[in-house]
């Protein structure tokens, strides 16, 4: 054995590292799991904000696991977590930005032309 493959095995760090297929298997059942839910929301009737609120909850976490499992974002470096989390974040405050734009030009628009008929 070379001494390049006992440091690297020293290390933990290992040509090509393969993960236990048992992960692959539980992060398949808990997405599994997780689209049951979000079957089961709209199957039970919520309304409203805790529909949404539900909805939007599974989704983010199924993206999650995705991501960060079946990606390999959970053991890649700072850097590139960051070149995926930080577009999202971005976008949302955007979102958030153009939500009051909409709500000022609104109520402006009610001020000066009325209710309508």
């Amino acid at each position: 054995m070379s001494h390049a493959t006992t440091a690297n095995q020293a290390t933990g760090h290992a040509e090509g590292q393969h993960h236990p297929i048992k992960l692959y298997l539980v992060i398949w059942g808990w997405l599994f799991v997780l689209s049951a839910c979000s079957y089961l929301v709209d199957y039970l009737g919520f309304q409203g904000y805790l529909r949404w609120f539900l909805i939007l909850l599974f989704m983010f976490v199924k993206a999650g696991l995705i991501v960060g499992i079946f990606m390999h974002m959970a053991w890649e470096r700072l850097t590139l977590i960051c070149a995926i989390l930080v577009p999202p974040v971005a976008v949302l405050v955007f979102v958030g930005i153009m939500i009051v734009e909409a709500n000022y030009t609104l109520i402006t628009r009610v001020v000066f032309f009325g209710a309508g008929p």
